[in-house]
């Protein structure tokens, strides 16, 4: 059995040979087999997948539930089968939306899947052949060749020009080379230049390396699976509407408690009797719809974040988007668009010419000095011809490159000047790391030339002359120095620069020297991954909602400070940029103190991003993180809200996170934010609206029992109450589309519980006011038979109830401002339930089942407009004590 070296970046691939027992012809069939069960397939299980049995358990975790399964079974064993049906009915609604919703993301998931790699070349005894991926193992020789995604980490011993994309891994947004140098046994990943990672891919040039990891052991295997070891959590969510059901599980049984004792000592009804009421009122005292409401003000928040391309994969995350005061977040592919755009041009004698347009689409102009026209015309067919990438139009209608996303800038670059590659290309060279450049024989009229891109350094070392208009000019000291200072002013500005020339060739190119000479100088080109549109604007609405935004990256400093000036993240006074190394020499509350004060990491590890993510949440944040690679996942698991890209996005990402973002867009989370604070507002005006209403009716039958009266409702009515007004407009103001400036105050308080102190007083005013009315009611109309004086109360604890739903429209401000009839759901809602109750009032069939008794048209309208006076008292409430804020 061979045993694999810890740190074989560090070791010298002759060791790691004999390390390994292999060769320079691959290992053996057999070896293979043996090597496949001491370290088995090379894949990363999906443990992410859940099944449709675990989806429906989950739905059952939930105290609400627990206590409504406990309120059917009380009501079984006293004969109140109604309640029994009508209980267990609603929390099977409450199961399906929520298991509904959860499954719908789960396939949505699933469908964004494509992070695979099922065939790779190996050399195995002196052949090569091509095999799935899954039967490498550690010692096995892969091939691996530009465009090729990289089956297992392995250990480079031999490379022609290779480059590697490592954003997915490391944050990096350009190639890194490779060659087959060992490094210090410290060193990162993202600066291990001898090892090529399971995930990334090659974009130039030839590699041979031996497999050192493969499945769990690999850099990506590592990451996802740490991602299991990070406990779940109670989403905040579940946490408050927990609270909320002990709330008013303690609620009920006072206040059931308070009817057993009033009942007994003011009324001396029996105690059998006493006890079948106090349980009626129990069951009643509970708000039965609101597990089903909060379902479904989470399902009305997450279909409208799927409409804005935010997937929710946890139905709880929606309104926890809502709560979130730090969003930490990624910068390659996330704030910026994964993309090279050259967007600047110089050349010696001109001006800075900007190129408008940004990714991989063709659209964008050239404009500025173009006096030098016959230098532009050169470097543009430079740029035309010097590249082996291609990019095009995919079936989805979005451009994609094959290819060096460098070499592919300059193809975009070209096709917007409208240049195409139509000369003769006789010969092409890759890259080369050791002469900092690529280069293109072309054939045009007038002979040979060969074209160069490469480091700016060494085209100006190797050139002699720079073109100027129609003719060339030698390159002196002065434009030597004038080009160097324009190459310093765009590195600082991070941008990364090529310089482009070219030489005419004799017939017999073959006599070329190796080291090029007598190169003319063309110009400068500069470029950089730009941030997206919507980003800068997206960065202020979070800054505006009081949410701070962090960027957490592996790429470089000057870099990342760059980006984050750009889109906003950066304010005045706080340019300090920390890496991972400065960050390691912190302990305790100097690490916590630079988290609070820093608001870019550059060069971080996904541990770093992990401590980061943990050290907010001990200092109070709810933390939402952004990402799309596979260093993001852990700290996308750890954070509250892991919110994870849709497109560019690896597996892992997306697996580890509760919100994926369908478009890759940053701007996408802020739409989501603001939906998530909807739903928080939702969940409170719905519950605010079924507390208060199970409130009055409670009370109400207490006040009278304790007075000495009669039950002023049978069990019965107060559960038609429940059923009718309650089923029906709850639901509608779970439709709610918020009042427009939720994204203009801080976030909601994460330990804010949905009732909470600065809803009381309004809910004590309404219960007031609905208990009064009612008793009134039943007292002035008891003389004339219980009967009718039963049929007012319901008809004032009903009207009050409908009139109510105004004031929960808004809570913080005028019914009126946000229109009485500006949701139509609402509207539906209260016509329905008006037309119900007035229904089997009038109707005498139904009147006789609920023991109603016929009123006139004059008393229902009085009782009505009476009832109007919980809208119009909460509104001058509001007017005094909440100055009208909408």
């Amino acid at each position: 059995m061979i045993q694999i070296p810890d740190h074989p970046h560090s070791i010298h691939h002759v060791e790691i040979k004999k390390a390994l027992e292999t060769s320079e012809s691959g290992i053996s069939q057999a070896s293979a087999e043996q090597r496949k069960r001491q370290f088995g397939l090379n894949e990363i299980p999906d443990r992410s997948k859940k099944s449709l049995w675990s989806i429906l358990f989950k739905q059952f975790q939930n105290i609400m539930v627990y206590i409504l399964l406990v309120a059917a079974f009380i009501s079984f064993l006293t004969g109140h089968q109604v309640d029994v049906i009508v209980i267990l009915v609603i929390v099977g609604i409450n199961i399906a939306i929520g298991f509904i919703q959860e499954y719908k993301a789960e396939n949505a998931m699933q469908s964004l899947k494509g992070f695979m790699v099922p065939q790779c070349k190996v050399i195995r005894e002196g052949k090569l052949s091509t095999i799935p991926s899954k039967e490498l193992v550690p010692g096995d020789l892969m091939s691996l060749s530009a465009g090729d995604l990289i089956p297992a980490d392995g250990v480079i011993f031999q490379t022609h020009d290779a480059q590697a994309m490592e954003a997915s891994l490391t944050g990096e947004a350009v190639p890194v080379e490779k060659d087959a140098n060992p490094g210090p046994e410290a060193s990162l990943v993202a600066d291990r230049k001898n090892m090529v990672w399971k995930g990334t891919f090659l974009t130039s040039g030839e590699t041979l390396a031996w497999v050192t990891a493969t499945g769990l052991k690999t850099q990506l295997g590592l990451i996802a699976d740490s991602i299991y070891t990070i406990p779940p959590k109670d989403s905040n969510f579940k946490k408050k509407s927990d609270m909320l059901a002990k709330q008013m599980a303690i609620l009920a049984i006072i206040s059931s408690l308070i009817l057993f004792f009033a009942g007994y000592f003011f009324q001396e009804i029996p105690v059998n009797e006493l006890l079948l009421i106090s349980i009626a009122a129990l069951v009643s005292a509970i708000p039965e719809g609101l597990p089903a409401v909060l379902s479904i003000v989470l399902a009305i928040g997450s279909y409208r974040m799927s409409k804005k391309n935010a997937i929710i994969r946890e139905i709880s995350a929606t309104e926890s988007l809502g709560t979130v005061s730090t969003i930490v977040t990624d910068k390659t592919g996330t704030l910026t668009q994964n993309t090279m755009t050259i967007n600047t041009l110089w050349q010696i004698g001109g001006a800075e010419v900007s190129v408008s347009g940004e990714g991989w689409e063709h659209k964008g102009e050239i404009t500025g000095s173009l006096e030098d026209i016959a230098a532009m015309d050169q470097l543009l067919e430079i740029a035309a011809h010097c590249n082996n990438a291609t990019v095009s139009l995919s079936d989805t209608g979005k451009y994609q490159i094959s290819g060096d996303p460098t070499e592919a800038a300059f193809a975009v670059l070209a096709k917007k000047a409208g240049v195409e590659k139509k000369l003769p290309i006789l010969e092409d060279f890759p890259f080369s790391s050791k002469l900092k450049y690529r280069s293109s024989i072309i054939e045009k009229p007038g002979g040979l030339f060969k074209l160069f891109i490469g480091a700016p350094e060494i085209i100006l070392l190797k050139s002699t002359r720079f073109m100027g208009k129609e003719s060339y000019h030698p390159l002196d000291a002065n434009e030597l120095a004038l080009s160097h200072k324009k190459l310093d002013d765009w590195s600082k500005k991070s941008y990364r620069v090529l310089g482009l020339a070219f030489k005419p060739l004799n017939e017999n190119r073959a006599e070329e020297e190796e080291e090029e000479g007598e190169m003319i100088f063309c110009g400068l080109a500069a470029m950089i991954d730009p941030p997206r549109p919507e980003v800068p604007e997206a960065v202020k609405a979070c800054h505006e909602a009081g949410i701070r935004v962090i960027m957490a990256t592996g790429d470089h400093a000057q870099t990342a400070l760059a980006i984050g000036k750009e889109v906003g993240i950066v304010l005045p006074g706080r340019e300090q940029v920390l890496s991972e190394a400065d960050l390691l020499q912190l302990k305790g509350k100097d690490f916590d103190k630079a988290i609070q004060e820093v608001d870019i990491f550059s060069r971080l590890s996904p541990l770093m991003k992990l401590r980061i993510a943990k050290s907010l949440q001990d200092q109070g944040e709810l933390v939402a993180m952004t990402g799309d690679g596979v260093n993001d996942a852990p700290a996308l698991k750890q954070a509250n809200v892991g919110v994870s890209m849709g497109i560019m996005g690896t597996d892992v990402a997306r697996e580890a996170s509760l919100v994926v973002l369908a478009d890759d867009n940053f701007a996408t989370i802020v739409k989501a934010v603001e939906q998530g604070r909807i739903v928080f507002n939702n969940a409170r005006r719905t519950s605010f609206f079924l507390v208060t209403t199970n409130l009055a009716e409670i009370l109400t039958l207490i006040v009278a029992i304790g007075a000495g009266y009669p039950l002023p409702l049978t069990a019965t009515q107060i559960l038609w109450i429940n059923l009718v007004t309650d089923g029906f407009c709850d639901k509608a103001l779970a439709t709610e589309a918020g009042v427009g400036n939720e994204l203009k105050k801080p976030p909601v308080n994460p330990k804010e519980n949905i009732i909470n102190k600065e809803v009381l007083p309004s809910l004590i005013l309404n219960t007031i006011f609905m208990t009064g009315l009612a008793l009134i009611g039943f007292m002035v109309y008891l003389p004339q038979g219980l009967d009718k004086a039963r049929t007012i109360v319901f008809i004032i604890l009903a009207f009050t109830q409908l009139f109510n739903v105004f004031n929960m429209r808004n809570l913080k401000g005028s019914a009126f401002k946000v229109g009485l009839f500006s949701n139509k759901w609402v509207n539906y809602a209260l016509l329905i339930s008006i037309s119900i109750q007035v229904l089997i009032i009038e109707v005498p069939y139904f009147a006789g089942l609920f023991e109603f008794q016929s009123i006139s048209f004059l008393e229902l309208l009085s009782w009505v407009f009476l009832s109007s006076f919980v809208l119009w008292i909460n509104e001058l409430y509001k007017l005094i004590f909440i100055k009208n804020e909408i």
